[in-house]
């Protein structure tokens, strides 16, 4: 008896939660990679102390204050993550800064005043994690301000001394908001750099793999620039196809194609560097056949056409 459209839906929910599932342990273990890696604690460091501003690399689905305990924590948070009441504040607008997904950066002020800014991190169209800043206000503190945060706290049933409270409020860091969107600037520039660090660090996995997928890579890189397929790979590194296949995906993270595509796109990169070398040029000595087919598979590996890859690359330069 064959199954019905509704017996089916559940297993297929099942399977989509199971593929998002597998994404986000992926993604976490990628963002763990990018915190550990000299880039990213260079550029912290170096922010902080042109700032004074924290800045932390978070998951998408992040579950506690992604900023505490992290150097140059705002004080008046830092107390505010000791409360359960607070800390939930906190997180709801922590949930709002991503509820723009993939869209750039999204600012919000939080019941205190406080400005926190989250910039996504993305690999092609995927939004795999957020650089966030802020815990600063945007104007000079006064008392009439404090006092309407005191009365937040206080009907919360917050018991902790409203005079230390204040005095950690008011040594908060205060920005202009032109400076403070300058410094935003500054950290979406920086994630571009660290999307395109992530994007090497899934071409070119840096853990042991058996010699085989390291022999395949190595044809795929030869080869690059001329038609190849998953059977053409498969008899090079003497194995059948199927068994090739399912090897390489295990190893990878990523089926055959997908992995041409993005070694492709790395060449082609490199190319356009080149102000002098054409688009079309680019797509075929990167190894695509056809302008459309280079054009489609770039914006979805790199999250922007060529062309507009090429402006943002000469505004950075």
């Amino acid at each position: 008896m064959e199954d019905s459209d509704d017996d089916r839906q559940p297993c297929r929910a099942n399977r989509e939660r199971l593929v998002l599932g597998h994404m986000d342990v992926a993604n976490r273990e990628l963002l763990q990679r990018l915190s550990r890696s000299k880039i990213y604690e260079d550029y912290q460091a170096a922010f902080g102390a042109a700032t004074g501003l924290p800045l932390a690399l978070r998951p998408i689905d992040s579950v506690e204050p992604v900023n505490h305990g992290v150097p140059r924590e705002n004080p008046f948070c830092a107390l505010m993550a000791q409360s359960s009441k607070s800390c939930a504040a906190c997180l709801e607008v922590q949930q709002s800064l991503v509820e723009g997904k993939g869209a750039g950066a999204q600012t919000q002020v939080c019941f205190a005043g406080l400005t926190d800014t989250a910039v996504p991190l993305n690999i092609g169209n995927e939004t795999v994690g957020y650089l966030q800043t802020g815990q600063v206000l945007l104007e000079a503190p006064t008392a009439a301000q404090f006092a309407k945060t005191a009365r937040i706290l206080i009907d919360w049933g917050y018991k902790t001394d409203l005079r230390r409270m204040e005095d950690a409020w008011f040594h908060s860091r205060v920005i202009d908001a032109e400076q403070y969107a300058a410094m935003v600037r500054l950290v979406s520039i920086f994630a571009d750099h660290l999307a395109a660090v992530a994007n090497q660090l899934v071409v070119q996995q840096q853990q042991a793999e058996p010699p085989i997928i390291t022999r395949a890579k190595q044809f795929i890189h030869d080869h690059q620039d001329e038609e190849i397929g998953l059977a053409e790979v498969a008899r090079a590194v003497n194995t059948s196809s199927f068994y090739f296949c399912k090897l390489f995906k295990k190893a990878t993270g990523l089926n055959f194609t997908d992995y041409v595509a993005r070694v492709r796109v790395e060449k082609a990169k490199n190319l356009l560097l080149n102000p002098n070398a054409r688009v079309s040029e680019v797509a075929f000595d990167s190894g695509f056949q056809s302008l459309t087919h280079f054009n489609r598979v770039f914006r979805r590996v790199a999250g922007a056409s060529p062309t507009v890859y090429r402006q943002q690359v000469s505004l950075h330069a």
